[in-house]
């Protein structure tokens, strides 16, 4: 699968372990499931592995991209199609040394600078955030808008950017019209009484977008 074909829509993650849970997002027509677990208590390299293995059977079966989140030999002995990597994990450099051409690297930027060097750097793609209010993350980075996220598009160029925080079906079509190509929501959805629901209206030809 290319880059383009999985980046585009409703890129799902899974922060649980929760079976179910990935299936419904997978359901739901995401090309992208990543894998990211921010539990209290450290989720061991082993656990993560059986984790991110059934996500790439679920994945295998549903036309889907699997992505881990930080770590990259979770991603390797998983075979992830690519690892994502924030500002404060291993450098994009070393992490491409390490992965080679076996992986895309996604890269959380927060400002324009931060776009700029991922994309010098080689970034596969990139997330870009918050754009709204979240509450998903105890220390949040700035929130930058939709006037940053529009800018941040400009500055990735080609490079494909995924915009992430505080996103709901409401105000998703703001989002894409900024030229994101896919949209990151977590409390949305995966907290939400309907996940099926919330993750198809984040789709850039659900009704939801239709409509608005």
């Amino acid at each position: 699968m290319k880059i383009a074909d999985a980046l585009t829509g409703f890129y799902a993650v899974l922060d649980r372990d929760d079976e179910e849970l990935a299936r419904t997002l997978l359901a739901a027509g995401a090309r992208v499931l990543q894998l990211r677990i921010k539990a209290d208590v450290p989720v061991g390299a082993g656990a993560l592995v059986r984790i991110a293995r059934a996500c790439r059977r679920l994945c295998d079966e549903a036309g889907a991209a699997l992505i881990v989140n930080d770590r990259i030999d979770v991603a390797l002995a998983a075979r992830a199609d690519g690892v994502h990597l924030g500002q404060t994990d291993l450098s994009l450099r070393d992490a491409r040394r390490v992965a080679g051409a076996r992986l895309w690297i996604g890269i959380s930027t927060h400002n324009l600078a931060q776009v700029t060097l991922a994309r010098a750097g080689g970034a596969d793609y990139v997330g870009f955030g918050p754009v709204f209010v979240t509450r998903t993350k105890k220390n949040p980075d700035p929130v930058q808008g939709l006037t940053g996220l529009r800018a941040a598009v400009a500055m990735a160029g080609d490079v494909p950017v995924v915009a992430i925080g505080g996103i709901a079906p409401e105000n998703a079509p703001g989002v894409y019209a900024t030229g994101a190509a896919a949209i990151c929501a977590i409390g949305a959805v995966n907290d939400s009484a309907d996940v099926m629901g919330n993750a198809r209206r984040l789709h850039r030809n659900s009704g939801s977008y239709e409509d608005e």
